[in-house]
């Protein structure tokens, strides 16, 4: 009987110890896999394992459920920023995205000092993915984000994209609230929505309103890179991408890349701008839309940079003068002005003159329709185009091409305090080394280097795109976390980094932070 009592005891520990085991295998294939999962796959993993959806209500609108649910994962963001390399003219736009609406104030000193900001931005993951305004942290030395029950945390820069004015930041930290992902196609006009922010440096607002128009095109991203232009010798080439949700809902200075909800508290847009002559509230306000934002981010994440797809073409939105001048009788679609030689269009057979009237069946009647759609694919991604030439409709199937020469704007300089800090003056965006590029290189570690930020120390000193990364200050990396602790060992303002640019030959580099 002794005997029997002791073989159960050990096969029930057996049993125990087994089933932990499995238990943690599965826990460690679980967060392997989600760190290969977009956004959007994350949130339905969590939402999976943790229900409850909010109800729109009928009748009387009541936004309380909805509020509960956002407010606490849409964070204030504190940017600190030196003077050389932040904006030092105000512009007195009609529509204030920069100066007026991120709530900088205008100067005119031409000595460089500290300017300080806030803006705000939207939890995207448990462990720390924030989505914000890139034109909030473009110029960042110093990027704090606080949440609603007031911890605080340091972000550092993963992608940053001008021509959508969109960004990603990351914090360390876990558990964090998160706003769910919703479905910007599905937004009617007269639906009602919240913005929550921090707008004129208040803490957590929510306001609410209507989706007053969709697919709004405002210049404001065009004449912010014509800003931003140092060449006036040379054209600029236009690559903003602009397909605004408008609202009437209450935004302010401070709520730029905020949250833009509906009844249910998902998120359908990112709010980035205003239409007003002062600066505050005077009827208008304008998101991203999500799903432009879903593909951006997530390129932020896996590739360091957004991977975008041209069609090849230049356009013009068709108007009564148009149709004079050439003869069409097309009302709505867009008139192509001239084809890139060797793009998508010219191979699918697209001619100057032609008039794109649909994208993927669905019919165009502004610039924003394509724009839109094709922002959210990639290089090698196929789309149906329907194009009209002499009377006749007809169906071709593009596959995008890339576009080198189009780069991130961004950049800042000098050295700072924290890792953090250092890390967003390197001025650069990484991704980790695959498995198959580490054993062509004969190394055991590795970061790529994706994009070179304008302004930053990578720039100064000449480092390019491509080159692996294997240690900094001593230390393997092998993702940004790893660059950031590694970071943190810098002594005597001196960033000291190995890189292996072909088999067979390494490049040590000491990179001063004062330069």
């Amino acid at each position: 009987m002794k005997n029997l009592g002791k073989n159960l005891g050990v096969n029930l520990l057996t049993a125990v110890l087994g089933g932990a085991v499995a238990v943690g295998g599965y826990k460690l294939f679980e967060n392997k896999q989600l760190q290969n999962m977009t956004f959007e796959d994350q949130q339905k993993v969590y939402y999976a394992n943790n229900p409850g959806e909010l109800l729109s209500s009928t009748g009387n609108p009541d936004f309380t459920q909805a509020a509960a649910a956002v407010s606490p994962a849409v964070v204030h963001i504190k940017v600190t920023m030196s003077g050389r390399g932040s904006r030092q003219e105000g512009y007195g736009s009609p529509f204030d995205l920069f100066d007026e609406f991120f709530g900088l104030p205008q100067r005119r000193q031409s000595q460089p000092r500290v300017a300080q900001a806030s803006g705000s931005g939207v939890i995207l993951t448990p462990d720390g993915y924030i989505v914000t305004n890139n034109h909030v942290v473009e110029n960042a030395d110093k990027i704090e984000v606080q949440l609603t029950d007031k911890r605080t945390f340091e972000a550092k820069i993963i992608g940053r994209d001008p021509s959508t004015d969109l960004a990603l930041i990351k914090v360390s930290a876990s558990n964090l609230p998160i706003v769910k992902m919703g479905d910007s196609d599905n937004v009617q006009i007269g639906e009602w929505v919240l913005a929550v922010g921090y707008p004129l440096s208040l803490q957590s607002t929510v306001t609410a309103g209507i989706v007053s128009a969709k697919g709004r095109q405002i210049g404001i991203l065009g004449d912010a890179q014509q800003r931003r232009y140092s060449n006036p010798d040379e054209q600029m080439v236009n690559t903003a991408i602009e397909s605004f949700i408008q609202t009437d809902a209450v935004i302010n200075r401070g709520n730029s890349g905020g949250a833009l909800v509906n009844a249910r508290g998902e998120l359908i847009g990112i709010n980035s701008a205003i239409a007003s002559p002062t600066g505050v509230y005077a009827g208008y306000g304008f998101a991203i839309p999500i799903n432009l934002a879903k593909k951006v981010l997530d390129d932020f994440k896996k590739y360091g940079s957004v991977k975008r797809g041209y069609i090849g073409i230049t356009f013009t939105e068709i108007n009564e003068a148009l149709r004079k001048e050439t003869g069409i009788d097309d009302i709505n679609g867009l008139y192509v002005q001239s084809v890139v030689k060797g793009g998508a269009a010219e191979a699918a057979g697209i001619k100057k003159g032609d008039v794109i009237t649909k994208i993927d069946g669905k019919k165009i009647y502004s610039s924003s329709d394509l724009q839109e759609r094709v922002a959210r694919l990639r290089p090698g991604d196929k789309v149906t185009i329907t194009y009209k030439r002499d009377g006749k409709e007809k169906d071709v199937t593009l596959t995008l091409k890339s576009q080198d020469d189009v780069k991130s704007l961004g950049g800042d300089e000098g050295p700072s305090a924290s890792a953090t800090e250092i890390f967003n003056k390197l001025g650069a965006s990484f991704i980790p080394a695959s498995d198959a590029r580490k054993k062509e290189l004969g190394v055991n570690s590795g970061v790529v280097v994706t994009e070179i930020h304008r302004g930053g120390i990578f720039e100064y000193f000449g480092i390019e795109k491509g080159l692996v990364i294997t240690e900094i200050n001593g230390k393997p990396v092998n993702n940004v976390d790893d660059i950031e602790a590694a970071l943190a060992n810098t002594k005597r303002n001196i960033v000291r980094i190995k890189g292996v640019p072909q088999r067979g030959s390494t490049v040590e580099l000491n990179i001063p932070l004062k330069y």
